[in-house]
C-alpha cells in the first residue's frame, strides 16, 4: 500500500476526526460530548483534535459547513445527472435517504441551530459559515432556474425545506412521502419564475 504524504495524512485524519464528532455530537449533544470522547471514537489522541481544530467549539463549527457542504456537493451532482423532467424526483429521494440512512443528520441539524441560540455571541461564526454552502447552492439556483433574480432568497428557502423536510420524515416518515420534496421545488420554482414574469 502507498505511502500517504503529509499532507494526504493530515486531511485524512480531519475527516476521521469530523466522522467521529459528528457520531458523537449527534448521540451527545454538544454540551455533552468530550474531546476526549470524539478522538477515542477516531482513533486518535486529543492532541490530534487540537491540533487540527483547536478545540471543541472549532471542531463543531467546521463540522457544520462540512456537512453543508456535502450536502450541496450531493445536490449539485444529482442535479447534473437527473435526465430532464427527474431533477426534481432525485432531489426528493436525496432527502428520503438523508432522513432514512443518515441518522446523525436530523440531530445534528438540532443541535447547530440550539448551539447557535445558546450562544448569540458565537451566531455570526455560525452564520458565517454556513455563508458558503448558502453560496453554493445559491450558484446551483441561478443555473437551474432561468430567470430567477432572487436565487439568493430562494437558496435560503431550499436549505430551510430540506432540514425541516428531514426532521419531520425522521418524526413522522408517512406525512413526508417520497415526492413531497420535489413537488415542493416544482411549487417554489413556478411560484418563483410566475413573480420574474410580472411587470
Amino acid at each position: 500500500m502507498a505511502r500517504l504524504s503529509r499532507a494526504e495524512a493530515k486531511a485524512r485524519t480531519r475527516e476521521l476526526l469530523l466522522d467521529a464528532a459528528a457520531r458523537v455530537f449527534a448521540q451527545k449533544g454538544y454540551a455533552g460530548a468530550s474531546v476526549d470522547e470524539i478522538a477515542e471514537a477516531a482513533g486518535y489522541s486529543i492532541g490530534a483534535v487540537y491540533s487540527n481544530f483547536g478545540g471543541k467549539e472549532q471542531l463543531f463549527v467546521e463540522l457544520l459547513k462540512e456537512r453543508a457542504n456535502d450536502r450541496v456537493t450531493q445536490a449539485a451532482e444529482i442535479l447534473a445527472d437527473a435526465e430532464p423532467g427527474e431533477a426534481h424526483r432525485a432531489m426528493s429521494r436525496l432527502v428520503i435517504d438523508v432522513a432514512d440512512k443518515d441518522t446523525d443528520f436530523a440531530p445534528l441539524q438540532a443541535e447547530f441551530w440550539l448551539y447557535a441560540v445558546r450562544n448569540p455571541q458565537l451566531m455570526e461564526t455560525l452564520a458565517e459559515r454556513m455563508r458558503e454552502p448558502r453560496d453554493m447552492l445559491t450558484a446551483l439556483v441561478g443555473r437551474s432556474v432561468p430567470g430567477a433574480a432572487k436565487a439568493d432568497q430562494l437558496s435560503t428557502i431550499i436549505m430551510a425545506l430540506f432540514q425541516g423536510l428531514v426532521r419531520q420524515r425522521r418524526t413522522d416518515p408517512d406525512s413526508v412521502p417520497e415526492e413531497l420534496f420535489g413537488q415542493a421545488l416544482e411549487w417554489l420554482f413556478t411560484g418563483a419564475e410566475a413573480d420574474e414574469e410580472q411587470p
